[in-house]
């Protein structure tokens, strides 16, 4: 399929899959014209690209996961490099979990000690 047909059916721009293949994720066959024609396998990859930009990966992180597609494995999260790549953004997440659990909990603080604070003003000027 020449690059128009992938973009439209992985449901991204042609400028998108450029942009995939000059950072070595996407590898198109060139016909004789110079035209990008890609397989199959090729919407496989960029779904998973896709799928992993989506919720948050960088492109260096994704580079596992597309080898581990192109080794012949029906996902991309089943090698070994994948899988150190999924434990360490596992543990970033807990991270920011952790930091926006401790800015909950200090805003928290911070509103119940205005409403507190209000609540006295409002009786003292009974």
């Amino acid at each position: 399929m020449l690059i128009g047909e992938l973009a439209e059916r992985a449901g991204t721009s042609a400028r998108t899959l450029r942009y995939y293949e000059q950072h070595g994720l996407v590898e198109p066959q060139r016909d004789a014209n110079g035209y990008r024609r890609y397989d199959e396998a090729e919407l496989r990859v960029v779904h998973e690209i896709r799928a992993l930009l989506a919720v948050g990966f960088g492109l260096d992180d994704i580079r596992p996961f597309v080898a581990c597609l192109r080794a012949g494995n029906a996902t991309g999260h089943v090698c070994p490099d994948s899988v150190a790549v999924l434990r360490r953004k596992l543990a970033e997440v807990e991270t920011c979990l952790d930091q926006l659990a401790g800015v909950r909990d200090r805003l928290r603080g911070q509103l119940s000690q205005a409403i507190e604070e209000r609540e006295r003003r409002c009786l003292r000027i009974r």
